[in-house]
């Protein structure tokens, strides 16, 4: 039960603002509820034998697991579905970005729906037991090599030095890419790796990927590169209309080197941001919905794009491992739950003892109290009132743009003031006593804007005389 659909963001140390590694993505679902939670995962609690609901793959696993954080669907009777977290080591992963293959690819080494592993397995097999990003990338490596997958998927790896991409190709062979340091990417449901250097430091594969492309003849290159998208990805209509255009637009907004229109296969993989990237900038490249151009659903009649923000985003997290900062204190966790043109992100602490049960204990069936069904009110709601008319225009839009606002500004001020006066001995008490203070702040404004947004309503309801 793949999620289908999500974008993820990665930003090198040397292309944001305060130095830091991202790892980002925002996940989605079909046009339904998949409540979503916020833990964290003990060492303790960590099983030493897995099994997947998904396939028959079953596995011991090492006995030296460390803690991580988890976001992890409420529903646990198809699979745990972690999704992406920090662990106690200072590594990010988020896992997984559905992407396309082809039936060449597909001919030769098919998915293996009968025991292999995917995007319900990968953070609970991998993120417990590695130290760096690139163990990441080699132990993920080593698994699908041995065990293979039912489906493609893009996962990524974050530490305080690098950020690793690595795609799935086939059934049981893979290619990443270590992000360059001054460089970002934006990854839709697509195969995005494009020139592909297999004697270069920063690239890893499967170690026989370079034959198998060409003993199969795959390569259509005239030159001689390796583009992997264009040898193991698609190309198709849907892509155009899909996926595209969203790397587009952010290229568009952010790149210092933007090109090509939003139905290009071709655009670029590694892009350079113009200026150096904040968590604001992320996080507004993950709500985009084509503002300001004639694709924004909001304000034309067509959407002909399919955007990154959709009423049916489940969670977004931004994954930021802090340099220039001690260890025990390097590891955020952003997180927002529902929609993202109507949530906000929360810079909670990775290194903790546990998570605010408003965040932790989301009910699978609506209920009040928890973050995640508080903001899909709101966005339900909102929506109505946001698009672009006489009646409707600018009512809902600047309050929830004041509410984003406030509540970054106010737990980034509790951030600043943990970071400062935290006991790094012990600091997990602490640092979860932050993060209760952060979710507080977040449920407050969220219930004083839903109250606005009812408001709103009401003054607009039809049976009025």
């Amino acid at each position: 039960m793949e999620k289908h659909t999500c974008t993820t963001f990665l930003a090198g140390k040397k292309a944001t603002l305060d130095g830091s590694t991202i790892v980002c993505r925002e996940e989605d679902y079909f046009n339904a509820f998949d409540p979503q939670r916020f833990v964290y995962v003990k060492a303790a609690d960590q099983p030493r034998h897995y099994e997947s609901k998904t396939t028959d793959f079953k596995i011991d696993l090492p006995e030296d697991p460390v803690g991580y954080t988890s976001t992890p669907d409420a529903d646990n009777s198809a699979g745990v579905f972690a999704a992406g977290g920090i662990n106690a080591h200072n590594v990010s992963m988020t896992g997984t970005e559905t992407i396309t293959t082809n039936s060449r690819i597909l001919g030769i080494d098919p998915f293996n729906g009968t025991d292999g592993i995917g995007e319900e397995d990968f953070v609970t097999l991998v993120l417990p037991y590695i130290k760096t990003a690139r163990e990441g990338v080699e132990r993920l490596g080593q698994l699908l090599t041995k065990y293979g997958t039912y489906e493609s998927n893009a996962i990524s790896f974050g530490d305080q030095n690098e950020v690793w991409y690595l795609e799935t190709i086939g059934g049981h062979h893979w290619a990443a890419v270590r992000i360059p340091d001054d460089a970002f990417v934006i990854a839709p449901n697509r195969l995005n790796i494009a020139d592909f250097d297999f004697a270069a430091a920063n690239t890893a594969c499967s170690t026989d990927l370079k034959d198998l492309i060409d003993q199969n003849q795959l390569n259509p290159s005239f030159d001689g590169r390796y583009n992997l998208r264009q040898i193991f990805g698609s190309q198709t209509i849907t892509d155009t209309r899909y996926n595209n255009p969203r790397a587009w637009y952010v290229q568009q907004q952010l790149s210092d080197a933007p090109v090509g229109q939003p139905t290009d296969q071709d655009l670029p993989f590694i892009c350079h941001p113009r200026h150096k990237l904040s968590i604001e900038d992320i996080k507004q490249a993950m709500s985009s919905h084509y503002q300001n151009t004639p694709f924004d659903p909001y304000e034309h009649d067509e959407a002909p794009y399919r955007s990154i923000a959709l009423n049916r985003n489940l969670e977004l997290h931004i994954l930021q491992i802090r340099n220039n900062v001690p260890a025990a204190i390097a590891g955020v966790h952003w997180l927002a739950f529902g929609p993202n043109a109507f949530n906000t992100v929360v810079p909670f602490y990775a290194n903790i003892n546990d998570t605010p049960a408003s965040y932790r204990d989301t009910a699978v069936d609506y209920a009040s109290g928890n973050m995640y069904w508080l903001t899909n009110t709101i966005a339900a709601i909102g929506d109505q009132y946001y698009a672009r008319s006489p009646q409707y225009y600018n009512q809902a839009r600047p309050q929830v743009e004041a509410y984003e606002q406030k509540v970054v500004a106010a737990t980034r001020q509790i951030q600043r003031a943990t970071d400062q006066q935290a006991d790094l001995d012990d600091p997990q008490a602490a640092l979860t006593k932050a993060n209760e203070q952060m979710a507080d702040i977040a449920m407050e404004e969220g219930t004083a804007l839903l109250g606005k947004l009812v408001k709103l309503a009401f003054g607009k309801a039809r049976l009025q005389y």
